[in-house]
């Protein structure tokens, strides 16, 4: 089935990435839009712009009637949902099934395998990946059963979400009460489920995901990212690939990302994450993320593939239109996330109106954003402003253009973490490569020691 139009149901720099690709093919693109978001950037560069509801998400991007509502007042053929909100959703998927209208993302059978994150783990170890020793905490005294094989510290993860809500580090058995607690608080509030399980934590891990594309079919393997510069589980740097690693190790993510996604008949584009111990030689599964990732630029750059497209040609029932054969790795990659937030005020959002934007250009150079001067950064989403991404031949001819890049960056009126990124970049252990998921941490408590003048 041919997608000629297009309901883009996110908001934001996504928002505007899937209309850019839908311009280039001829799909008309329909933006759903928040009262907050009518006048932005992506309202202005979709063919069409339908209202959604009012700003809270609850009320808006987070309501599947609305989204399917406004997909078939529209005439959409096709809803896409970016990342976050309903992207992993399955009764928006399933209510798009029934109205007729093609969900682009996996089915709801695989949407269901990975959206539980303890499902998830039984179907990696059904496909012969490993997993970080662990299991579910129904409650203390089962809790306390699985520490005791596992061993502090460990982490208590929700079952039904992750970005670090209902995720708490738990170093020694004394504390393991109030984490449960909390985490089991965290997860009810964020996801509706209150499960969580334990797992062993990994103090000198890094995190790396291989991003897969299939048809239900076969799958392929667009090589792998190292997303280990993160705060609090939030990702903040990513690059592809994943540097120092052996190519012993990346042959063996590719097969464990492979390996999974045939196992699940997997349609779509999707992220198996992974965490490299390097103690251990091992890579353990941690989740499947079932939709298109923020980081994806940085595959795009080093394979010259643009995903949503291909995406999108799933979506319309086609075979694979690449082969493993076909997919060509070039030079290195890196991706900045500029946020509005004060990272001198333990990074607070910064809503309010942006005065200017300068963006850089050159060879190798990529930003993918929705603001430009005059922009409104509402306080009802996530603070995410830009994504700076650049394409060296090498790391290092990389890493010199992100400088340069930050560099020239303006964006004036809100706080955001641009000089934070820039001080990053000169980081010796970053610079070196490989730092594992703790390193923002030691960062930040290196630059809380120097003198605010140097800072």
């Amino acid at each position: 089935m041919r997608i000629r139009r297009l309901l883009v149901a996110n908001r934001g720099e996504i928002a505007s990435r899937v209309i850019r690709t839908c311009r280039r093919l001829g799909i008309e693109s329909v933006l759903a839009a928040s009262d907050a978001d009518l006048d932005g950037l992506p309202a202005r560069q979709a063919d069409r712009v339908v209202r959604l509801g009012p700003a809270p998400a609850a009320a808006s991007y987070l309501d599947p009637a609305a989204v399917v509502g406004a997909a078939v007042a529209t005439g959409a053929d096709a809803v896409h949902p970016g990342y976050g909100f309903l992207s992993e959703n399955q009764v928006l998927a399933q209510a798009c099934a029934e109205a007729g209208v093609v969900f682009v993302g996996p089915s709801v059978a695989s949407l269901r395998a990975v959206g539980d994150k303890l499902t998830a783990r039984g179907h990696a170890l059904d496909a012969g990946l490993p997993v970080v020793p662990g299991g579910e905490a129904a409650d203390l005294p089962a809790a306390r059963a699985v520490a005791a094989e596992v061993g502090y510290p460990l982490l208590v993860k929700a079952v039904g979400g992750g970005g670090g809500r209902g995720m708490k580090l738990v170093p020694t058995a004394e504390e393991l009460p109030a984490a449960l607690d909390v985490a089991v608080s965290e997860a009810a509030a964020a996801f509706g489920d209150p499960r969580v399980y334990l797992e062993r934590y990994v103090a000198r891990g890094r995190h790396v995901e291989v991003q897969v594309l299939g048809d239900g079919v076969s799958a392929i393997a667009l090589g792998d990212r190292d997303c280990s510069v993160q705060r609090r589980y939030q990702k903040l740097v990513e690059e592809a690939p994943a540097p120092l690693l052996p190519a012993s190790v990346h042959a063996a993510v590719a097969a464990s990302a492979l390996a999974l996604a045939t196992h699940l008949g997997y349609r779509g584009l999707g992220t198996v994450e992974l965490l490299h111990d390097p103690e251990r030689g091992t890579s353990y599964f941690l989740e499947m993320n079932a939709r298109i990732q923020v980081e994806h630029p940085v595959t795009e750059m080093i394979t010259g593939i643009d995903l949503v497209a291909e995406q999108l040609a799933v979506a319309e029932g086609l075979p694979l239109r690449l082969r493993q054969d076909g997919v060509v790795l070039s030079g290195h990659a890196l991706e900045c996330r500029i946020n509005a937030e004060d990272a001198t005020r333990d990074f607070r959002p910064a809503p309010g109106r942006i005065e200017r934007v300068v963006l850089p250009i050159g060879d190798g150079i990529r930003v993918d954003t929705h603001v430009q001067g005059g922009s409104v950064v509402p306080p009802h989403y996530d603070s995410l402003l830009a994504k700076l991404v650049v394409h060296g031949a090498d790391r290092d001819e990389a890493l010199a253009r992100m400088r340069a890049a930050l560099d020239l960056l303006r964006i004036e009126g809100v706080v955001t973490t641009a000089p934070l990124h820039r001080a990053l970049l000169d980081d010796p252990e970053f610079v070196a490569g490989g730092v594992d998921t703790a390193f923002f941490e030691r960062f930040l408590a290196g630059r809380d020691r120097e003198p605010a003048e140097v800072r």
